[in-house]
């Protein structure tokens, strides 16, 4: 049976996920940069209300690419134990060369500090030289999972890469895919991949609660959001798309 990760950024989004039958959140902040590391409080609050769901903890210091400078790696490892220490079931990291391979001295370093936590393989993977030569050396290093999109803006066009990747990993490492999957196309990316897991965000926007407001001052970049708009996780979302392929 196919397993179901929602890349959530909130208590909140982590016990929706629970309350619609996700096997395991991805807890993130900063999902517009593609995710980053989410504060300590965060995290300890969503594994205190949990009761079933498995939370594992995205360690990423900031967007951008995949190639860290030694300071930011000692604050990924920092930030790897500070989360397993709270309890975290799981870690999902990935660092690379400039030259597009993995960072292998770095990604020693961030399993060592996640002290048998289980640990995936982030879409740092899409960014990869040679993903057949990455797949073995996640192999070797004993990760358990990968997440990719297939090296495609989403699963959906990724398939016949994650498929390859499903075949060529032979049950040694489970191959996630994730990028773009919703309710319309998910029937289509388990039939044309086989991964043994799935990632999405089940996102709908809604209006905060701010009765006062200042239409003019931006928090953010050009690219945002109206100030007063939310994202969150959609339980409902959630459960239209592990519907449509789990009975």
């Amino acid at each position: 049976m196919s397993t179901f990760e929602i890349c959530v950024d909130s208590v909140e989004g982590t016990l929706a996920a629970e309350r619609a039958g996700a096997d395991r959140v991805e807890l993130c902040a900063g999902l517009f940069e593609g995710g980053l590391t989410p504060s300590i409080g965060t995290i300890e609050l969503a594994l205190r209300h949990v009761e079933r769901i498995r939370v594992h903890v995205l360690v990423r210091p900031r967007g951008g690419d995949f190639i860290y400078s030694p300071y930011e790696v000692d604050a990924m490892v920092r930030d790897v134990q500070a989360a397993v220490t709270v309890g975290a079931h799981g870690i999902v990291i990935g660092a690379l060369t400039p030259e597009g391979d993995l960072d292998l001295p770095t990604m020693r370093r961030l399993l060592e500090a996640s002290d048998g936590a289980s640990v995936t393989f982030h879409r740092a993977f899409d960014m990869v030289r040679d993903p057949f030569e990455a797949l073995e050396q996640l192999i070797e290093l004993g990760i358990p999972r990968v997440l990719t999109s297939g090296q495609e803006e989403t699963a959906l066009a990724g398939a016949p890469l994650i498929a390859d990747l499903v075949g060529k990993a032979a049950g040694r490492i489970a191959v996630m895919a994730g990028g773009g999957i919703n309710e319309r196309n998910i029937a289509r990316i388990v039939a044309a991949t086989g991964a043994d897991e799935y990632h999405f965000t089940a996102r709908v926007s809604s209006d905060g609660p701010a009765t006062h407001r200042n239409p003019v001052p931006r928090m953010g970049g050009v690219l945002s959001r109206p100030e007063y708009q939310r994202s969150e996780t959609s339980p409902e979302r959630i459960g239209q798309i592990i519907g449509a392929v789990r009975p």
